[in-house]
């Protein structure tokens, strides 16, 4: 499969090993759970005293400031290691569809950015505590809550979808 960039993606296998390696090492080494959104909080905890974004008992965690920042690097070397990164404003093989101009796809992910935060808060966590480690554990609020952002997720883009098509810049082409 070729990348927007162009490049070829790496075998799926590749990450798969990565996850579990990451998930069972969080697990037997430091009794934790995989999960980004409440890295986040701790994010938001470095500019923020209020007690929404101190999930653990009042107290940032900063093995969770470090995973994240591991996600920035490796994300960064994965880029890089193609020889073909660039900045871009293309949504992929939507790009058509909501093709507005920067200013109207910065507010797009912004508004797609404070939807997928809401949702994350409301479920108790996010697809990757949820999906990754919840799913794998058997764990009933996960298998619901995932089926959930599946579903959701699905209608959702077939929904913008038609809309956009229906009535957006492609209406009439």
């Amino acid at each position: 499969m070729k990348l927007l960039s162009g490049a070829e993606a790496w075998h799926w296998s590749v990450a798969g090993i990565g996850i579990g390696a990451v998930t069972l090492t969080l697990l037997f080494v430091a009794n934790r759970r995989l999960g980004v959104s409440s890295g986040f909080d701790d994010v938001c905890s470095l500019v923020s005293e209020l007690p929404y974004f101190r999930r653990d008992e009042g107290q940032r965690t900063n093995w969770r400031l470090l995973f994240l920042a591991g996600l920035l690097v490796g994300g960064a070397l994965s880029a890089l290691s193609t020889g073909t990164w660039s900045l871009t404003w293309e949504f992929g093989t939507e790009n058509g569809l909501n093709d507005v101009g920067p200013v109207a796809k910065s507010a797009w992910m912004f508004v797609g950015g404070l939807a997928i935060g809401f949702g994350t808060r409301l479920a108790g966590g996010c697809t990757s505590g949820h999906g990754i480690f919840g799913v794998a554990n058997f764990e009933w609020a996960s298998w619901r809550t995932m089926l959930t952002f599946m579903g959701v997720g699905v209608l959702v883009t077939h929904l913008i979808t038609y809309l956009l098509g229906a009535f957006g810049p492609m209406a009439g082409g």
